[in-house]
């Protein structure tokens, strides 16, 4: 009973308040497993991204979708009232750490200031740490992307070589998360085409609606509404 396709959910109010640059927006990170996808429902902006092609700034306005693979550091900037619906997918790997900020360097490089730099702290202070973190890997994506404008890709090559070490440890969790729940649904989704050949339909009275309320808390590109998949709400049962 997984959310469809084993993805994720969330609402976000991309974060208002100058960055150390200028800019509005959310805090560069990028994934290392999961796409994202972000369908825009309300306000304008942009989203600017990094890749091994380089950088580029896509603009955002209500109606817009765009979606991102694993590597593309990307950066949401708000110039209004940005909103966004994000689809995720795996849900429960990014929010078991498949995201990367683009941290200095030598914090990148580094487990513990990594996990210092990144971990919010709970209660007084979370707002002030969240705008902490977002200007230092706002200064990561800046070396980053003038890098790349220089025609020089080593500096990616080297977050992305860091990062794969920040993560490494997590994978054999993340493997049973994605066990639970992408590719349980796949092999679901492909015994039900197999009953459904064989005309058969006892699936459909099981049908059951689930609901998961949101829940506010802090992001890295703004503030958040989640949505809590792998426990949801059951209204109706199979009887």
């Amino acid at each position: 009973m997984t959310f469809p396709g084993g993805t994720s959910v969330t609402r976000l109010s991309v974060y208002s308040g100058a960055c150390s640059d200028g800019l509005e927006g959310g805090t560069p990170h990028m994934h290392t497993a999961s796409t994202e996808a972000y369908v825009v429902i309300g306000g304008s902006g942009a989203l600017q991204t990094l890749d091994p092609r380089g950088f580029r700034e896509t603009e955002l306005s209500g109606g817009s979708t765009v979606w991102f693979t694993p590597g593309t550091i990307h950066r949401a900037i708000n110039r209004g009232g940005l909103e966004v619906v994000v689809v995720m997918q795996n849900a429960g790997l990014p929010e078991a750490g498949d995201a990367v900020m683009t941290f200095p360097p030598e914090i990148v490089a580094d487990a513990a200031r990594y996990r210092e730099a990144a971990t919010l702290p709970s209660g007084a202070g979370a707002e002030e740490a969240v705008r902490h973190r977002r200007d230092l890997a706002v200064a990561g994506f800046l070396r980053l992307s003038e890098s790349l404008a220089d025609g020089d890709p080593g500096p990616l090559r080297e977050f992305y070589d860091s990062a794969v070490a920040l993560v490494r440890p997590r994978v054999a969790g993340w493997r049973r998360t994605w066990e639970d729940t992408v590719a349980r649904q796949t092999r679901h989704t492909a015994e039900v085409l197999d009953a459904l050949e064989r005309g058969d339909g006892t699936h459909l009275g099981e049908a059951t609606l689930l609901e998961s309320p949101p829940e506010a808390r802090w992001g890295m590109c703004g503030n958040l509404h989640t949505h809590d998949v792998a426990h949801p709400q059951v209204h109706s049962a199979p009887s």
